[in-house]
């Protein structure tokens, strides 16, 4: 599997807000600015995540987006999957059905693969990346800032 940008900077937005206290709220420049991202591009991607209900976002001068939940409730596949990440690789798609057996073996393979990876990626989630972080942020000393 390959991370895209999409997938990427949605985790990275995501465990920026699980660092905030409270979870949030941060606007978008503030997140953008702190990870080192495009702030329109960003924007969307943090829409597309309030529709799939991984976010909230608040209006005002005090606004921005902050989590709907709290980070052990949130997965990596629930955050790619709301961004349309896939992890399933695209041979899978368009098996033929007349595969000899030793081929059939090897997409057989590659679909058990696929579906562990899929189930780690919705077994791993925000909080763990959160505990991830910190723990290299402490290793790294007081005066480290956190950028995904």
């Amino acid at each position: 599997m390959k991370l895209t940008t999409r997938g990427h900077y949605s985790v990275k937005a995501l465990l920026d807000l699980s660092l905030q206290p409270n979870y949030g709220p941060a606007s978008v420049r503030d997140i953008a600015q702190r990870q080192d991202l495009p702030a329109p591009y960003l924007e969307k991607l943090l829409i597309e995540l309030r529709r799939a209900g991984l976010v909230n976002s608040l209006r005002g001068s005090q606004g921005g987006y902050q989590l709907a939940q709290v980070p052990g409730k949130i997965s990596l596949g629930q955050i790619l999957q709301a961004v349309g990440e896939s992890s399933q690789p695209l041979f899978l798609d368009d098996t033929p059905p007349d595969l000899a057996a030793a081929d059939w073996v090897t997409v057989s393979l590659w679909k058990r693969l696929d579906q562990k990876l899929r189930d780690a990626l919705f077994n791993i989630s925000l909080e763990d990346l959160y505990y991830d972080a910190r723990s290299w942020q402490a290793a790294q000393g007081e005066s480290a800032s956190f950028v995904v």
